[in-house]
């Protein structure tokens, strides 16, 4: 195993936190608008989650590994983090 420490992807990490944003964004304009509803809430939360957890995920994933996404890993770095919950 290398001691060489892992180094954050910063950039692709802030894309997808941006990503998450804005799709949080939207969700809160539409409820205080009173036009959000069940099925805007649900794919919205979904699409948010699935930048959040692509932004922990990848978070040492070089960028040109990132720009080749297989099937396999969007399906892999979209899933819930199962290390999350030590921090």
């Amino acid at each position: 195993m290398s001691t060489r420490k892992k180094r954050l992807n910063r950039r692709i990490i802030a894309s997808n936190l941006a990503e998450a944003i804005e799709e949080l964004e939207r969700l809160r304009d539409l409820a205080s608008t009173g036009k959000l509803n069940v099925a805007r809430l649900q794919v919205g939360l979904g699409h948010a989650y699935l930048h959040l957890n692509f932004a922990w995920n990848i978070r040492f994933v070089p960028t040109s590994q990132y720009a080749a996404l297989t099937d396999s890993q969007f399906k892999k770095w979209g899933r819930y983090p199962s290390g999350i919950e030590k921090l």
